[in-house]
């Protein structure tokens, strides 16, 4: 819409659909044009205008380019919702792909591409066939795009139309914009394919550098991302390569740039001449001083991909470290990466230039960016062993400024520079004493501590200056009193009088009795034990000479250093991670084989469906799937209504499965339902749940005492059921205290206690203790805890199965409050129910997939879900041997949809 188009989102009256669809229906096109143009305004701002869709769709049959574009548009928004009247648009897409005007050729292809309904696509193929042989180059690129839109929708249709090998022809094509898309589109479908797809070869390679040249900037990045997988055959090819690339360096799109610089780092690994080496680096180190010219934004994406680089190829930016000084304006995130970069390129040559830089830094403003300049100078000093005396010299200046942080990072970094260079610089310790007032951060104190217990024999008052510290030992942070705890002990082995033997006592008696960490505890009393026992075998453990450390604390591992430099220009570079780290799912394609082919469905029996056509194996699961977590827990009211059976049963007439109370067994697990509310049960509440785990039903139960007794001697009964459930033991339940709860998971035997009649879901039960009346309660048998862990069937087998069984065996049900948030999410969540996943196909705009179970009975259950993704509405059709245990399936189902 052009500018002047802002009328059309102004509020609009009270009928306005109405209105809508008289102005669509206007014989005079402007009238029309600007209605379409209100649609789109109102379904910008997220108004539901799905109801115009026919009367838009009728606006389709004209020549306007402008209202074509704006109906296309508003086709890809509502096809998804309306997809049996976006059929009615396909006789106008295939028109207009035959269209004279190539714009409109175009954008035919390019809006049945985006539409991403399966019928529209079945009509796609002949267009998309025509417009990748078309006349015009610019059709010949939209069609190119279309294809990878296409594969994403349906890959086997690609594959077997024959546009893959289309696309690998449109890499000759001698237009360069038709091959970088042609190329891009073959990457896209690479990644969401198994199998290789798009491999370049030396034919290939030599019209992919002659597109290079004259493609646009995102065609280049396109082209230059594709060679850089490319593995030169001899370091000569590889020289070729780079030399038809470096041009690509001078380009004004960063994109571009990093893309080349990619490129060419990739080819460097084959280049053996050294000179050819030198002279590429030299080449690559302007163009990245440039991307520093850029807006904030670019310059961090630049700073983190030269992060990258520096550290595989330091020498490239080695001379230009003066470009990475930070700016009074540069905002914090850029700072921050700079200075990282000034580390990583500081050398003896330049460390003075790098010094004054770091020192300068120090007195700015801003907090956070002083304390990583004060490291930064630290870190120089372990890198740099000659430069170490003038990064202390530097450090000594700024404790003299007195700025309480700048104080406490210098601490902190001094004592890595004591652990780097041991026995070379502690003539500077009495200049840090003077500055054990001011230390309030943890790192700062524990730091200084290490050095005052590290060098406690050349400092006079070592024993006073710990003293002061001991003062608050409770209340220090275990940072702090774990090395308050160790100096004390190097002080009292180094320095065994008086003073510090009272020290120890008092840590060492703070430290085992008056803390609660484990940490603490367990090295105070190994150090008591060590120095009750042997102290010279004490001193050879704490006072053991320490490994001298280096400045590694911000080097890759060089695996993923080169995996994240065949990533620059991306996200996997800013992040320094790789992509999988940070991309959740990534979607893969299954290939379709032969034995994953359904029959029709009126030969295989299936309900009201079309035929199977494919199978596709089920997503590999992505996390972990709960136990049979079943129902939320919700107040089930008592039933009060006493059962004879279970009376006469509990009271003694039955006592076979009644043993009193032994050992209690107690286990965690997701909340259950209340089945005894504690109002009902004299403040005993109940909770009780069937579930299953490691192939066994338990009856998980949490007993919760909110009376003012001890409750004890808790038994149970189960009352005749339609599976015959009852204990397998006696209910393990310890004396309850008032205030107290226990849960337990009583193991559960099948067919022991049946009772006759229609299958019911109905589990009565009765507990009884020592203390209150028997309790009575109805609880759920929930289908999914008997299903057995042997349920799943192969595909021949569930076909077989589903054909033998006769149609009255089928039941249905439908769902209209269950809505269907994710296919393989609902597949995850059956599976860890033991239904097990068989196939899935796309009937329409619906998913069916297909499940199969067994009961403990060994009776299968086939099972068919229907729902579209997104919609309120699912249909459930189950076939097997007993039909009449089909409405406890459906119970089951509903309550694990619902939960």
């Amino acid at each position: 819409m052009s500018g002047h188009d802002s009328k059309y989102f102004s509020t609009t009256k009270k009928g306005e659909i109405p209105e809508l669809k008289e102005e669509l229906n206007s014989q005079y096109k402007d009238k029309r044009k600007d209605a379409v143009k209100k649609v789109i305004a109102a379904m910008t701002v997220g108004k539901d205008v799905s109801s115009l869709f026919t009367d838009v769709v009728n606006c389709m049959q004209t020549e306007n380019l402008e209202l074509k574009k704006l109906v296309y548009l508003y086709l890809i928004n509502y096809a998804k919702s309306q997809p049996d009247l976006a059929i009615l648009a396909v006789n106008t897409f295939v028109k207009d792909s035959q269209d004279p005007n190539p714009l409109i050729r175009a954008l035919a292809v390019r809006t049945m591409g985006c539409i991403r309904v399966d019928k529209i696509t079945e009509y796609l193929c002949d267009p998309l066939q025509k417009c990748l042989k078309d006349d015009d180059p610019y059709v010949r690129k939209t069609a190119a795009i279309c294809v990878a839109k296409l594969f994403d929708i349906n890959a086997e249709l690609v594959e077997d139309r024959g546009f893959l090998e289309a696309l690998k022809d449109l890499i000759s094509d001698n237009n360069p914009m038709v091959v970088a898309n042609a190329v891009a589109a073959l990457a896209e479908i690479q990644e969401n394919s198994t199998s290789p797809i798009f491999e370049i070869n030396s034919t290939t390679l030599t019209k992919l550098l002659t597109a290079l040249n004259e493609c646009t900037e995102w065609g280049q990045v396109f082209i230059l991302d594709a060679l850089s997988r490319y593995k030169a055959a001899d370091p000569r090819e590889a020289e070729n390569i780079v030399e038809r690339v470096t041009p690509r360096l001078q380009h004004a799109n960063c994109a571009v740039v990093l893309s080349a610089v990619k490129m060419i780092l990739q080819q460097m690994e084959l280049i053996t001449s050294t000179d050819v080496i030198r002279n590429l680096c030299k080449k690559m180190a302007p163009p990245l001083v440039t991307l520093l010219s850029a807006e904030p934004e670019i310059q961090y994406v630049a700073l983190r991909n030269i992060n990258l680089i520096v550290q595989k190829r330091p020498t490239i930016l080695a001379h230009e470290i003066k470009v990475f000084f930070c700016k009074y304006n540069d905002p914090i995130y850029v700072k921050m990466e700079k200075l990282e970069i000034m580390i990583k390129l500081a050398s003896d040559r330049n460390i003075d230039q790098v010094l004054l830089e770091f020192k300068e830094y120090a007195t700015e403003v801003d907090v956070d960016f002083v304390r990583k300049a004060v490291r930064a100078i630290g870190r120089c000093a372990i890198k740099l062993e000659r430069a170490a005396e003038r990064c202390i010299s530097v450090l000594l200046e700024l404790i003299k400024i007195k700025v309480n942080y700048v104080v406490q990072e210098a601490i902190i970094v001094i004592k890595d520079i004591f652990r780097r260079y041991p026995n070379t610089y502690e003539s500077i310790i009495a200049t840090l004493c003077e500055s054990l007032d001011t230390l309030d951060e943890p790192e700062a104190k524990a730091s200084m501590i290490w050095i005052i217990g590290e060098y406690a024999e050349r400092i006079d008052n070592a024993d006073e200056l710990l003293e002061s510290f001991l003062e608050n030992f409770p209340e220090e942070p275990a940072l702090v009193q774990l090395q308050l705890l160790t100096a004390t002990v190097k002080l009292f082995l180094k320095k065994p009088t008086e003073g510090p033997q009272q020290m120890i006592q008092v840590v060492l008696n703070n430290a085992t009795v008056e803390t609660d960490n484990p940490d603490l505890r367990d090295r105070a009393y190994i150090y008591w034990r060590l120095l009750s026992t042997d102290p010279e075998a004490a001193k050879d453990v704490v006072l053991a000479e320490k490994p001298v450390i280096t400045d590694d604390s911000n080097q890759l591992d060089p695996s993923l250093l080169d995996e994240l430099l065949t990533n620059i220009s991306t996200l996997s570079s800013v992040y320094h991670k790789p992509p999988e780290a940070f991309v959740t799912r990534l979607k893969t394609t299954v290939q379709k084989t032969e034995d994953e082919d359904f029959a029709e469905g009126s030969e295989a029996g299936y309900s009201s469906s079309n035929p199977v056509d494919s199978a596709a194996s089920p997503p590999a699961t992505t996390g972990n799937i709960p136990q049979h977590a079943g129902r939320q827990p919700a107040p089930a009211p008592a039933v009060p209504a006493p059962v004879p059976d279970l009376l006469g049963d509990l009271m003694g007439l039955d006592n076979a499965a009644i043993v009193p109370v032994d050992e209690p067994i107690t286990s965690s697990g997701p909340p259950l339902p209340v089945v005894v509310p504690a109002s009902s049960g004299q403040g005993l509440q109940i909770s009780a749940q069937l579930s299953r785990r490691d192939g066994q039903v338990f009856y998980s139960m949490l007993f919760e005492n909110n009376s003012q007794t001890v409750l004890d001697g808790f038994m149970i009964q189960f009352n005749k059921n339609t599976f015959g459930l009852a204990a397998a033991g006696p209910l393990q339940i310890p004396p309850l205290q008032p205030g107290t709860s226990a849960r337990t998971m009583l193991p559960m035997v099948l067919f022991q206690n049946m009772s006759p009649g229609p299958p019911s879901s109905l589990l009565q039960v009765a507990v009884k203790n020592n203390q209150q009346p028997v309790w009575y309660f109805t609880d759920k048998i929930i289908l999914h805890a008997l299903f057995s862990e042997d349920g799943r069937m192969e595909r021949g087998t569930f076909l077989e199965t589903w054909r033998s069984l006769p149609d009255s065996n089928e039941v249905q049900k439908e769902f209209p409050g269950i809505t269907i948030t994710s296919i393989e999410s609902t597949i995850d969540l059956l599976t860890a129910f033991n239904m097990f996943f068989i196939a899935k196909r796309k009937n329409g705009n619906q998913d069916v997939i297909y499940l199969s179970a067994k009961d403990p009975r060994d009776v299968p259950f086939l099972i068919e879900l229907t729902a579209m993704v997104g919609q309120p509405g699912l249909k459930c059709a189950v076939k097997t041997p007993t039909p009449e245990i089909a409405p406890l399936f459906f119970e089951a189902v509903e309550l694990l949809f619902r939960s």
